[in-house]
């Protein structure tokens, strides 16, 4: 059981009420706040890259501090950027499918 109070969350809680507030216009994103990590309030968005850039843009992340990976063997893409906003950790994360493989074509003239 964890030690920590409600109040204990305030950080992330305080910034998710001004983001209701100022930001209520963009694409709702999940939203995670953690007693493991007190301090950060997580956005995620599904199949909604284009939600993770609005949102993105809006709290002014640079383009160039986003990661890129891949996880599930490939199939799909991570997109991750954190950023201090109003005494919490922000961090966005977008998931999204890669597009499919490019099938492989065989060497034209060769025998079946």
């Amino acid at each position: 059981m964890s030690t920590l109070s409600l109040g204990g969350l305030r950080a992330p809680l305080v910034v998710l009420r001004l983001f209701g507030a100022d930001f209520a216009h963009l694409p709702a994103p999940c939203v995670s706040v953690s007693t493991v990590y007190p301090d950060l309030l997580t956005l995620s968005f599904h199949d909604d890259l284009a939600g993770f850039e609005a949102w993105r843009e809006a709290l002014g992340m640079a383009p160039e501090s986003v990661s890129y990976d891949e996880q599930s063997s490939g199939s799909t893409r991570v997109l991750r950027v954190e950023s201090d906003y109003a005494g919490a950790r922000v961090e966005l994360v977008g998931f999204a499918k890669t597009s499919a493989a490019a099938p492989v074509c065989s060497r034209q003239g060769a025998a079946p």
